[in-house]
């Protein structure tokens, strides 16, 4: 199981188990106790944000590749110092987005590395929100566009704090050094991004194709549920396939078979959600192994691979119900 730097701390919706179930159980469990960016409590004010001092890059210079940075020179500053050294071309990065990226942590003061992603070959899933991650990267990191190199500086008050990191040897008086290579970034406007699939059987529901961040629609045929799990391509995406034991961020929208009434949406909520495809239902977990990152997934889901005669309470879905799910798979985790 590979070492996870931060806990995602995003509400669920109902296609979990228990129907209204806690990512952050799961993602604690996989989680490590890696010393990178992972939320330090903080009450601190915003910083001031300058552009340096910052120490030289000096080998590892292209976006992607592991930099090797030099020791700090002299005091740093006492507010955080943030500069983008490549500029990228993608979307900008706002607070509370999922933002995948590249990274290396060291201690200004020695230039010791305490923690980096690229020797693990798996960029960090973060979200820049209070609690979830250091302020320094949720202040730092806002406005900056994907494919942008960024290096900060961040002193005690928006790191770890008076109390630091011991087991990373991070004192409380440390000002941390960070390089950043921002890889991808998604929020409640992501779509599905690939090319659209003909729904051609009468029998099944009909999924909007829109990727403009608004949610599809969904149209329920006036005819009998299928008795078996379909999960069909509604928009085919390019990415790797998800596993059974996968995690991913999604956007999506269920709808009961009978009637098409909505029971549960992140297009409603106004946030993404992730979760292990271990700790959802089965037509869930079923439907989505296998699937591209990037697709929209058309799931119709029979009784025995939902919630059967047991629906959670207050969802407005009545027992032994089939229902339709689409969703967008924007990462796998």
């Amino acid at each position: 199981m590979r070492r996870r730097s931060l806990l995602l701390a995003v509400p669920a919706g109902l296609v979990t188990l228990a129907g209204c179930g806690d990512d952050n159980k799961s993602d604690q469990a996989k989680s490590s106790s890696s010393p990178s960016p992972s939320a330090s409590a903080s009450s601190a004010p915003p910083p001031k944000i300058v552009d340096g001092p910052l120490p030289a890059i000096t080998a590892g210079t292209k976006f992607g590749e592991k930099p090797t940075v030099a020791k700090g020179s002299g005091d740093p500053s006492k507010d955080l110092a943030v500069k983008t050294v490549i500029a990228g071309g993608g979307q900008s990065v706002a607070e509370n987005d999922f933002v995948v990226a590249h990274y290396l942590g060291q201690v200004w003061a020695t230039a010791k590395v305490f923690d980096n992603s690229y020797d693990r070959k798996t960029p960090l899933f973060i979200q820049l929100a209070q609690g979830s991650i250091i302020d320094g990267w949720r202040y730092g990191l806002v406005g900056k566009k994907v494919g942008s190199r960024v290096e900060m500086a961040v002193p005690p008050t928006w790191g770890y704090g008076k109390q630091g990191n011991t087991q990373a040897g991070i004192k409380g008086t440390d000002t941390l050094v960070f390089v950043i290579d921002i890889k991808n970034t998604f929020n409640a406007k992501s779509s599905a991004k690939g090319k659209n699939v003909p729904q051609n059987d009468a029998n099944l529901p009909k999924v909007g194709t829109n990727t403009d961040g608004k949610a599809p629609s969904i149209d329920v045929p006036k005819t009998k549920a299928p008795t078996k799990l379909v999960a069909d391509y509604v928009i085919e995406g390019d990415g790797d396939e998800v596993k059974a034991d996968s995690t991913v961020l999604v956007q999506y929208k269920g709808v009961v078979w009978d009637g098409g009434k909505e029971f549960d949406s992140t297009y409603s909520r106004g946030q993404l959600t992730s979760f292990s495809l271990q700790q959802v239902v089965k037509g869930w977990g079923q439907g989505l192994t296998g699937q591209k990152v990037g697709s929209r997934v058309l799931i119709v889901i029979p009784p025995a691979l939902g919630y059967g005669d047991n629906p959670p309470s207050g969802s407005g879905i009545q027992k032994d119900s089939t229902l339709v799910f689409t969703v967008d798979i924007l990462a796998k985790m």
